[in-house]
């Protein structure tokens, strides 16, 4: 009897463990066979993975929407140099994949097509025997967070910049406010003096001019408190155009504007706002050779966008283009041109887009500079419907 009830439990025993290998080759079968396919093709990461040979073997939306091309399922099996050869930097990183031993972790690029930044991994992929079968890249769009970093840079620089601002005001104000005082009395004084009256004239110009500089730097450097309330932003926009020329003689240039009016209303500052298009429209005319050439501005609603990390959420969006087709603005200035002091202009104090930004900073907006098509510069603003300030009175 007990030889007998041993052989009982080792008869379980066995039928327990084919029962495990059964289940485990059950659960094998339940994944479908483009599940893999389907969890490539919906990650949040652009991936574009090549085969031994150079040929692409995945490619998923998030890849095709950053690389800014346009997803064919014919590509899959071509070169990868063929499908990527409008995006060359990308096609380079690919072309090293099997050249260098210690392939690139968390690096970044910035797109020449697109100018976006992005942040990429390449890894070998490798088959049963530690082969190397062929190289995925892994990469997520940096822009928006490349942009907040910038902001904060700013802020930083901004802040010191305004001590010195602060300490530096009342020596350079008080001494211009003198000169301009005494050239007015020397002015009245010679007034039978031709070569004196032109001279103490420039004095006077150039006096101002000076201290028109030193409160554009205190604008600059002050911070900015916000009055926000409920605005129409055609309403403020139609009123920058108004002032834009009242500044600068447009001359020949006509003016296209298209202020849908579905327009969502924005919580803004409305005297800052239109500080912002009063400078760009401004831009735009000064641009124009000769004072002949047209600008367009176009407002356009913009679903919400995905937040960026360190960003609670990012509702829906309104964007105001301003272009203009004069000489457009030199390739080797683009980035700079934000930047404060730098101008390309002769009188300017570099000064004028850089408050730009900053109110549009202070809005939780952004605002780019590009090439319009056909010639000319674009500018585009895009500003948050809801403010994360709060509403003033």
């Amino acid at each position: 009897m007990p030889t007998k009830a041993t052989s009982v439990r080792r008869k379980p025993a066995a039928s327990r463990a084919g029962k495990r290998a059964a289940a485990k080759s059950t659960d094998a079968a339940v994944v479908p066979e483009g599940y893999y396919r389907d969890l490539v093709w919906n990650l949040r990461n652009g991936v574009v993975a090549i085969t031994r040979d150079g040929r692409i073997a995945v490619m998923n939306e998030i890849a095709y929407r950053i690389l800014g091309l346009k997803p064919q399922t014919a590509e899959i099996g071509r070169p990868f140099s063929e499908v990527l050869k409008d995006v060359p930097d990308v096609s380079r990183i690919l072309a090293s994949a099997f050249e260098v031993s210690h392939l690139p972790n968390r690096a970044e690029l910035r797109l020449k097509r697109t100018s976006k930044v992005i942040g990429y991994t390449l890894s070998h992929v490798r088959d049963a025997r530690g082969r190397v079968a062929g190289a995925t890249l892994f990469f997520k769009d940096l822009t928006r967070v490349e942009q907040l970093e910038e902001r904060e840079r700013l802020r930083d620089r901004l802040a010191a910049l305004g001590e010195m601002a602060a300490a530096i005001a009342h020596e350079v104000k008080n001494p211009l406010a003198g000169i301009e005082v005494m050239a007015g009395i020397l002015k009245r004084q010679l007034v039978d003096s031709t070569d004196a009256q032109v001279i103490l004239a420039d004095i006077i110009k150039e006096a101002k001019m000076a201290n028109t500089i030193v409160l554009e730097v205190l604008d600059f450097v002050r911070p900015i408190r916000l009055q926000v309330e409920h605005i129409a932003l055609a309403d403020v926009v139609r009123d920058a155009i108004s002032l834009a020329e009242s500044h600068v003689a447009k001359g020949q240039v006509q003016v296209r504007v298209s202020l849908p009016d579905d327009l969502p209303p924005i919580q803004g500052d409305p005297h800052q706002l239109r500080q912002i298009f009063t400078n760009l429209v401004t831009n735009a005319f000064e641009a124009m050779t000769g004072g002949v050439g047209d600008v367009e501005i176009v407002a356009a609603a913009l679903a919400g966008e995905e937040p960026a990390p360190g960003v609670d959420h990012a509702g829906p969006m309104v964007q105001i283009a301003v272009a203009d087709n004069g000489p457009g603005v030199p390739p080797e200035v683009m980035d700079r041109i934000f930047s404060p002091f730098f101008t390309t202009k002769p009188q300017g104090s570099g000064l004028g887009l850089a408050i730009v930004r900053k109110i549009v900073d202070a809005h939780d907006g952004r605002i780019d500079v590009g090439t319009r098509p056909g010639g000319g510069t674009l500018f585009r603003v895009t500003l948050p419907v809801k403010s994360q300030h709060e509403l003033f009175g």
